[in-house]
């Protein structure tokens, strides 16, 4: 039976699609082949009529998914519908999406003038089949009326860019990347090649159009593989996409779309920039000749961008890309792309780095926000791994945790613009600034990041010419940088053995000085989901006891309830009081009040950050910082009457939560299992059990409940919530006062705690 002509083209491109030899640049190539074939024996020599591809598919580079983008240009006939009926019907049963017009070539250069995508798909106009001097004509039309109009639809094309950018985030590093929208995707390069039409700019070249046909690829097997064609490289199709481009896993093709979407967005900002300036007003005649201000030795200001004095030569000067660095940061101003392209030629600094380097690499990080775009640009043209060998490692490498916003190297950059706020507050800032470049350092390694990155700073720290005094500083502060975060939400600091642990780790008071700042510029640089008033207040606390305990200083032991609590519990009334994000639950001492009270919140929207119980008497007192999960407060006396409900058994808060679960089930087929670890020697008073787990509405109910159940005491907890993620840690004590120390009994409580992990569906 003979095919139709949809028929015919349907199955000539899922032939294409079905070769699994056949990917990026050659599947693409394949896909326009077949499709302008199909298209010329459709419309034939046709006279007065041309078939012009636009978008994607005039560049070429369609994906298996994407819409035939298709312009019928005509002059004047009269049965122009007929012919784009049969284009345009045959298409549709093919199953193929169509983006079709039928114009004259005033009409097309009309619609481009009002439109500004229509103007950027016409920018793109390749010819098909029919009349190819209309084709001419149209093309021709529409680059002279956009040069010509550049001016307005510049600033068009920048505000839409924006809007673009902030709507889809950062190519790099987002989890999940959208390849076409945003910021360093596919659509910034066609903005690229928008503007280089209007002469105001090169086109993009060379890295720049390597990382474009890179993201193509990805997107090819992405359509490939989806029923409903998406842009956007979710988790579960990374693995797959990479095995289909010969990539070895998931992680690798991450760090290709990083890589790509970094030059991209670097080319973008160098681009836009240069159209600013070349649209400012003209300057009058006599301020014509550029301004030189001198910024440093060989190094100097024109026009708003650091270049090189006339006589600096790179060749012979190691400092000098130090120099240039450390001055653009310094100042704020961008290095101009020729001399990044001299520096390129500068002579290898010596080993160990000279004072004067040194001395230059630490300005450049102490400049702050203004030190992330100059060290991008040394990053892109590979300087920085020149001066850090070691930078390669982590260069683009993604983080595979919702908490990190960035990756491992933009992560450390970011760390030191952070830490650069701080420097006041430390003896030697110097050193926080190089620790916070180097925290994460390990990440790069394989096994724990903790342990490499002490094996390979002292490395890097030699290298730059440290004393081994301040190596060994910055050695125990990549050791240590978790230390004080860890330690604050997850141990109880009433416990002497916490603090004295922390003392004996940082062993002085301005090694703690400096962790304490790391710490914050390392969760502010983070995410805001590592870093708030609460930890940073707990870290404060631990750092106020520590330094005494490192001082001498003899300091009695704090108060665990405060005035107001403790007028609470003197009246031993079933009672909730609220202040700010903290709760207290005073009541009558009986079993179980944890898991209560952390039920009536949880049923209430209220995340639970830590937990803390005590007794005046015989009176129990509960204390919880809590954060409202959607962000509006509960309605407080409802739940204050749930409070008195749950303490006289009369509210079902088993099924209630159960239902709260079904309500905000979420799929858990990406959360890693549960696991249970058992903090032998935190503390001479209780046996420390920490739950690593997904978080999950009533996850504390159900730990608690099930603690209870077991017939133990909690002393005290200390919930910590990261993105998705907790890591919950209980003080307990048999119910006659003993550590939880039986082997068999701990395997029973296991067994519970990891059942109180899974919520009821």
């Amino acid at each position: 039976m003979d095919q139709t002509p949809s028929e015919e083209l349907r199955g000539a491109r899922q032939e294409l699609l079905d070769r699994q030899d056949l990917t990026g640049a050659a599947l693409r190539a394949a896909l326009v082949d077949v499709a302008d074939k199909w298209l010329a024996t459709r419309l034939g020599d046709t006279d007065d009529v041309a078939l012009v591809a636009v978008g994607g598919y005039g560049r070429m580079d369609p994906a298996p998914g994407s819409d035939f983008d298709l312009v019928l240009v005509h002059r004047g006939r009269s049965d122009v519908k007929s012919v784009a009926d049969s284009l345009w019907y045959p298409l549709w049963d093919a199953g193929i999406g169509l983006d079709h017009s039928v114009r004259t070539v005033g009409e097309a250069a009309a619609v481009a003038g009002a439109d500004l995508k229509a103007a950027l798909g016409l920018l793109d106009a390749r010819h098909v089949a029919g009349d190819s001097t209309l084709t001419d004509e149209l093309r021709a039309t529409v680059f002279a009326q956009w040069r010509r109009d550049a001016r307005k639809r510049l600033p068009e094309l920048a505000e839409a860019t924006t809007s673009r950018w902030e709507a889809s985030g950062e190519l790099a590093f987002l989890l999940e990347p959208d390849l076409k929208d945003a910021r360093g995707g596919l659509r910034d390069v066609q903005a690229l090649r928008a503007i280089a039409a209007t002469w105001l700019a090169e086109a993009p070249w060379g890295r720049v159009e390597a990382s474009y046909e890179r993201l193509l690829d990805v997107r090819g097997e992405l359509h490939r593989r989806s029923i409903r064609p998406s842009d956007r490289l979710v988790l579960q199709e990374q693995g797959p996409v990479a095995a289909a481009l010969d990539v070895p896993g998931a992680d690798a093709l991450m760090r290709d779309v990083s890589e790509a979407g970094r030059a991209i967005a670097f080319a973008a900002d160098e681009t836009w920039r240069r159209v600013r300036v070349a649209l400012r007003p003209a300057r009058r005649w006599r301020q014509r000749q550029p301004v030189r201000r001198p910024l440093a030795d060989g190094v100097v200001e024109q026009d708003g961008e650091v270049v090189l004095a006339r006589d600096a030569d790179p060749t012979n000067d190691a400092t000098l890309l130090l120099r240039v660095a450390a001055a653009a940061a310094q100042d704020g101003l961008p290095i101009a792309p020729h001399t990044t392209d001299r520096l390129t030629t500068s002579l290898p600094l010596a080993e160990p780095w000279p004072r004067s380097a040194r001395d230059a690499f630490v300005a450049l990080l102490g400049a702050g926000a203004n030190a992330v775009a100059v060290i991008e640009a040394l990053d892109q043209a590979g300087l920085f791994v020149r001066l850090i060998p070691e930078w390669q490692q982590v260069r683009c490498k993604p983080q595979r945790n919702a908490v990190h916003r960035f990756t491992v190297d933009r992560h450390l950059v970011e760390a030191a613009a952070q830490a650069a706020n701080l420097t006041r507050r430390v003896a030697r800032p110097d050193l926080l600034l190089l620790g916070a470049l180097l925290h994460d350092i390990g990440k790069g390694w394989p096994g724990d990041h903790t342990d490499a990155g002490v094996e390979v700073v002292p490395r890097i720290c030699a290298r730059l010419g440290l004393p081994a005094a301040d190596i060994d500083v910055l050695v125990t502060l990549v050791r240590h940088h978790l230390l004080l975060p860890d330690t604050a939400t997850r141990r109880d600091l009433d416990d002497p053995m916490t603090v004295q642990a922390v003392a004996d780790a940082v062993g002085d008071r301005d090694t703690l000085e400096l962790l304490h700042a790391l710490t914050e510029a390392d969760g502010l640089a983070t995410g805001p989901a590592a870093w708030g008033d609460w930890k940073s207040s707990l870290i404060a606390d631990l750092v106020r006891r520590t330094s005494a305990v490192l001082t001498g200083t003899a300091q009695s032991a704090p108060d665990v309830l405060d005035d107001r609590q403790r007028d609470l519990a003197r009246q031993g009334a079933l009672a909730v009081d609220v202040d700010g994000d903290r709760v207290t639950v005073v009541a009558p001492d009986r079993p179980g009040l944890l898991w209560r009270w952390s039920g009536v919140l949880a049923l209430h929207r209220l995340t639970i950050r830590a937990a803390t119980a005590t007794s005046v008497g015989p009176t129990a007192v509960t204390v919880f910082d809590v954060t409202p999960r959607f962000g509006s407060p509960p309605d407080w006396d409802k739940l204050r009457a749930d409070v008195r409900r749950a303490y006289e058994d009369a509210l079902p808060i088993a099924a209630h939560l159960a239902e709260r679960e079904r309500a905000y089930q979420r799929s858990e087929g990406h959360a890693v299992p549960a696991r249970i670890v058992w903090m032998d020697g935190a503390s001479q008073t209780a046996t420390v059990v920490e739950v690593r787990a997904h978080d999950s509405v009533g996850l504390l109910y159900r730990l608690t409940q099930a603690l209870a159940d077991a017939e133990l005491d909690v002393r005290s907890a200390r919930i910590s919530t990261l993105g998705a993620e907790v890591v919950d840690a209980f003080y307990l004590v048999e119910a006659d006062g003993r550590a939880v120390d039986d082997p068999q009994r701990r395997r029973e409580l296991e067994a519970r705690l990891l059942s109180a992990c899974s919520p009821t569906t």
